[in-house]
């Protein structure tokens, strides 16, 4: 498993910091040293469910908003097919969503979804030897 350079700098301070909250913890007078350390423990937790939980809640978000845009897409084109994907990877915002439609084949899409009430197309990619600068679902109102 090759983690990402985000992730490991996440790791690397986060272990820094809880390592310096147990020095702390254990060098202060004997008699707050188990409420020192009883905070050290329960701050490792929340910050271990942090970590835990994070990734869950992003795929849930971005699930409402895959869900959203549907909703969008389908009142803006009706009768239109498409394909809604996003990219992996903690480089990208897992909130922009690609659109491919399927009267528009290597046309892909760029939107962003804050709520059901705020959808933008945010960019486009062209397929290799298209002459074309704006596509049929190019929506430059919506920039």
């Amino acid at each position: 498993m090759q983690l990402h350079p985000i992730t490991v700098i996440e790791i690397i301070f986060t272990v820094i910091f809880l390592s310096a909250l147990f020095i702390v913890a254990i060098l202060i007078p004997k008699t707050k040293r188990k409420v020192g350390l009883y905070v050290a423990s329960s701050i490792t937790i929340i910050v271990l469910a942090f970590f835990l939980i994070r990734p869950h809640w992003i795929n849930y978000q971005v699930s409402i908003k895959t869900e959203q845009l549907h909703a969008y897409l389908k009142k803006k084109y009706p009768g239109e097919d498409w394909n809604i994907t996003r990219r992996n990877g903690r480089q990208y915002n897992p909130y922009h969503l690609e659109v491919e439609f399927s009267s528009e084949k290597g046309w892909t899409y760029l939107y962003w979804v804050k709520d059901a009430a705020n959808i933008k197309q945010t960019g486009f990619s062209v397929p290799d030897g298209d002459a074309r600068i704006e596509g049929d679902h190019y929506d430059p109102r919506n920039w």
